[in-house]
């Protein structure tokens, strides 16, 4: 069975009021009814013995339109710097440890998939304690602490040892 996208429209009319019911629906009553009724809907259909493949994945849709989306504060440049700079130390310290054991290293592959979340964080929304702020307690996973202790390095709070 293929996705419904390639299958022709046979009744653009119809396939408009069920977009338009949707959408009001959507409007006056909220998406919480709207996905209840869209999950009745699905529901009934496989009851009644249609195929409605199960798909683990939804589209990705921005609720900010591209217009209004706000720029990143901070200077682009030095910050990609700074995430070069980390990912190879972190790889490389990684690498180092996996020289004397194994058991060592850390798991480079924990940080490489979070690493842009924790420069956004550091760079941009976690504080230390001050007199306006308490300070943020940051809970670091710590397969990806390689990562972290190669910014701590280039924040010269680590030095080589």
């Amino acid at each position: 069975m293929q996705p419904a996208e390639k299958f022709e429209d046979i009744d653009a009319l119809e396939t408009r009021e069920w977009l338009d019911a949707l959408e009001a629906v959507i409007e006056h009553e909220g998406p919480e009814r709207a996905h209840y009724l869209l999950n009745k809907l699905i529901d009934k259909a496989r009851r009644s013995g249609a195929y409605l493949p199960y798909s683990l994945n939804t589209a990705y849709v921005n609720s900010i339109p591209a217009a209004q989306e706000q720029q990143s504060p901070g200077d682009s440049s030095i910050e990609w710097r700074l995430r070069s700079l980390i990912r190879w130390n972190a790889m490389a310290m990684v690498l180092r440890a996996n020289r004397k054991s194994t058991e060592l290293g850390g798991h480079i592959a924990s940080f490489a998939s979070s690493a842009t979340l924790y420069d956004v964080g550091f760079n941009h929304f976690w504080h230390a304690r001050s007199d306006e702020h308490g300070g943020d307690l940051i809970y670091i996973q710590g397969h990806s602490a390689p990562g972290i202790y190669a910014r701590a390095y280039l924040e010269g709070r680590l030095t080589v040892g």
